[in-house]
């Protein structure tokens, strides 16, 4: 393997054959994409018996839950304090089985959204398996959300029934119940101190152990929906992305190709099922290869994280940027190759990985980190450098197989141009097709229709390709904020801040961060009668973490006289940004007179 030297202008990490402990599933780029069909792809998975369709549960537990898969280790959870539990194939299939059968006894089914907001525990992983076994819709919510993004989040969902703990239900969801008609049912994970006290609340330990461990899936159509994952636009509501039960087929290839999966692995995805990584890759992609992943309920640490590498003899790790940065703070002294043998391949997605950061794996773990690129919308890897492949440090890498990716530019309403040219930005479009392409964004079919233009899923990201085909993220077409993995609408903290008392105005936009990529970082104009001090910044920053959860309040606050805006009234947010960064402010034409 050739490493860059750092400070350079990260030239290639080039492979050869002596680089792979194992034969990469992708070896001749070109012809596999030549020769690869999703027709085909779909035949590698079992389907349901007697031909009744595809079901993600099934292919990801059930099919391999038979003979000797059956004692193979599916899930090995590690505790906060230190607790290890295995769940095997067979545990698995059971759990999950008891899981759609007090679904089936609550009148939930097909089709009816199961939202589950927890931590990394176990009944997580079972409840969202035994969702699709029924049927149903499993829905995720981050467990960091507060109040006001989870009642919207449920009400567009429609949810009757609500799978999360004690802790967080009588901090977030008791106090809104009330703003919350379609929840019919709320099941408790864990131990539950005082159930009676809460009208329609069902303990779920207690209602598992009164049901079957046997399940039939019903007939599933690979049309038929199973997964709403939510994602943030720049205005209005946030955007439930709708996918279907035939993304496992895109969920089990990319899984293959992008991280080179094998059945004798050990993987880790870091990811929290809160975010869609954490549900393609940390849950449905390893099961459906037969793998052992490791779940870690743990917040991050360092320390941790290295001991877990090398105790658990992962062979594929799979995090984020903001994880690797914040590695990198303990420098490469940390760590030393020769302490992880069994590591082969590490990965990373969320938003874009510095060049440092991939080179930086190398002298940490003796690999570099490959990058990759997908979204909500598109439900699986759609980008990734790959095993067998030169590492370009900074790029997204080259798109999979059965995947055509293209750089555009709009020319008009409803009208597209491609840009054929080497190394000129423009907007990454990606053709239609790929299974796990998500099907709408639920009640909001105008909105789904716009993502379409002149035969392309248009993604919102700007981006170049060069000259072999590699693809370079240069930033978003949009104000969507991305921090720490998240999606973050501006509009939705915006409507927060002008919640409180004192703010007459709020701005936010992305703020860069060497660690986090991006933080929220909001501007305020306040009324008359209130001072713009400290006292008031820390209680308004308090105001937004209660009621929109850590991950998306702002982590800085900035007063101003007044808020730019254009003569329609909108905010300008590119114009705050632009200030806040010391860039060129461009066209201010249309900013509202002062």
């Amino acid at each position: 393997m050739t490493v860059p030297t750092l400070g350079t202008r990260w030239p290639p990490i080039a492979k050869t054959a002596r680089d792979w402990p194992v034969s990469p599933n992708l070896l001749d780029y070109r012809r596999t994409c030549a020769e690869f069909s999703w027709a085909e792809a779909q035949r590698q998975l079992d389907g349901l018996p007697d031909g009744r369709g595809l079901n993600i549960a099934h292919e990801a537990v059930d099919r391999h839950a038979t003979g000797v898969g059956r004692h193979r280790v599916a899930l090995r959870w590690l505790s906060k304090d230190g607790a290890r539990r295995d769940f095997t194939y067979g545990d698995l299939r059971e759990e999950t089985s008891r899981f759609a059968n007090v679904l089936k006894s609550l009148g939930v089914g097909k089709g009816d959204p199961v939202v589950v907001m927890a931590g990394r525990i176990p009944e997580l992983y079972i409840a969202a398996l035994g969702t699709l076994k029924n049927g149903s819709v499993f829905t995720p919510l981050f467990s960091a959300f507060g109040p006001e993004p989870i009642q919207s989040r449920i009400d567009i969902a429609r949810a009757k029934v609500l799978v999360t703990t004690d802790a967080l239900y009588r901090k977030k969801v008791e106090p809104i119940r009330a703003l919350l008609p379609s929840l019919e049912q709320v099941l408790l994970i864990g131990d539950v101190t005082s159930i009676q006290s809460f009208a329609r609340v069902r303990h779920l330990r207690t209602l598992m152990a009164a049901v079957d461990a046997r399940f039939v899936i019903p007939a599933t159509d690979p049309e038929d929906a199973a997964l709403l994952h939510f994602t943030s636009g720049t205005t209005g509501k946030p955007k439930g992305a709708l996918h279907v039960h035939h993304a496992v087929v895109a969920h089990h290839a990319t899984a293959r190709f992008a991280l080179d999966l094998h059945p004798d692995d050990v993987f880790w995805c870091t990811a929290d099922p809160g975010w869609v990584t954490g549900t393609s890759y940390g849950i449905i992609a390893p099961l459906t290869l037969g793998l052992t992943s490791i779940v870690d309920e743990a917040d991050f640490d360092a320390e941790r994280w290295y001991a877990i590498l090398a105790r658990e003899k992962v062979t594929v790790f799979y995090t984020a940027p903001t994880a690797i940065r914040m590695l990198m703070r303990g420098g490469a002294a940390a760590t030393r190759p020769q302490a992880f043998p069994s590591l082969r391949f590490l990965a990373s997605v969320g938003e874009p990985l510095n060049p440092e950061a991939v080179v930086w794996g190398v002298g940490a773990f003796g690999r570099p980190f490959h990058d990759n690129w997908w979204q909500t919308e598109t439900g699986g890897i759609m980008i990734a450098n790959f095993a067998a492949m030169d590492v370009r440090p900074g790029s997204m890498g080259r798109p999979l197989p059965g995947i055509e990716a293209a750089i555009v530019r709009r020319t008009g309403e409803g009208a597209i141009e491609v840009v054929d040219a080497p190394d000129t930005e423009g907007e990454l479009a990606l053709r239609p097709g790929w299974p796990s392409m998500f099907r709408g964004y639920l009640s909001d079919e105008a909105r789904y229709r716009q993502c379409f233009v002149g035969g392309y899923y248009l993604t919102g990201d700007l981006a170049r390709r060069d000259g072999d085909g590699y693809y370079w993220f240069v930033g978003r077409a949009d104000d969507v904020i991305k921090s720490s993995g998240h999606l973050i609408s501006p509009f939705e903290v915006e409507s927060v801040l002008l919640e409180h008392p004192s703010v007459a105005e709020a701005g936010v936009i992305g703020k860069p961060d060497p660690v986090a990529f991006e933080i929220v970082k909001a501007f305020v104009a306040l009324k008359p009668g209130f001072d713009a001090d400290e006292t008031l910044n820390r209680e308004l920053l308090g105001f937004a973490r209660v009621r929109l959860g850590a991950a998306v309040a702002p982590k800085e606050i900035e007063f101003r006289p007044s808020i730019p805006k254009n003569r329609a009234g909108k905010i300008m947010r590119r114009l705050l940004k632009a200030q806040e960064l010391g860039l060129p402010q461009g066209d201010t034409s249309t900013l509202e007179a002062s």
